[in-house]
């Protein structure tokens, strides 16, 4: 017996709002940047310096399992990448980025992040970006036309999605833990070489 999941497609602005909350106050002194590797992270421990104004009052403030889209070129990210606070309660952000959070009950948080990392959203950013346009290594992207034409794939029940991303979460940290485990390999490898 077979169970079907109907799937449906929608718009990025129909589960997600743009979120242009400001700094102001000083709410928080950890300047934010994205790896595309890693995530939001640290600004110092990336670059190993804060290359943020000294000043932030002007910074977006980003609250933990919020999103922020990072449209300049990295290694593998040709587009760009979206990536949600996972580490730190809140941050700040350039206003260059693309913040946003969840609004609807349709979605799942763990999912739209696992699905945001399947790249799969690139073929409606290459629709939306001004043709040849990058200003200083930023892609031109409307931010109108990204919330109203990035298109989620995505099942229709909760459950389903909720599955879907402790699946595939799952088999990231069972990667990982190889990829250590690889790693130290290598190094006892090295070491018995060094001693023979």
């Amino acid at each position: 017996m077979s169970v079907t999941v109907s799937w449906e497609q929608r718009k990025l602005g129909e589960l997600c709002e743009r979120i242009t909350r400001k700094n102001k106050n000083g709410e928080s002194d950890l300047p934010l940047t994205i790896a595309s590797q890693y995530g939001l992270i640290d600004q110092r421990d990336f670059f190993n310096k804060v290359v943020a104004a000294k000043d932030m009052s002007n910074y977006y403030l980003l609250k933990k399992g919020e999103f922020a889209y990072n449209k300049s070129y990295s290694n593998g990210y040709d587009y760009g990448s979206i990536k949600r606070l996972n580490a730190y309660e809140q941050g700040c952000l350039s206003t260059l980025y693309i913040c946003f959070g969840i609004t609807s009950d349709d979605i799942e948080s763990d999912y739209l992040e696992c699905f945001f990392d399947t790249l799969k959203w690139y073929s409606d950013i290459t629709m939306i970006c001004a043709e040849g346009a990058r200003n200083h290594g930023l892609l031109n992207v409307d931010t109108k036309a990204f919330f109203d034409e990035v298109t989620i794939e995505m099942p229709s029940s909760m459950e389903e999605q909720k599955k879907i991303s402790a699946y595939l979460n799952n088999l990231d940290n069972l990667i990982t833990l190889h990829q250590r485990k690889s790693d130290k390999q290598k190094i006892i490898h090295i070491y018995k070489n060094t001693f023979i």
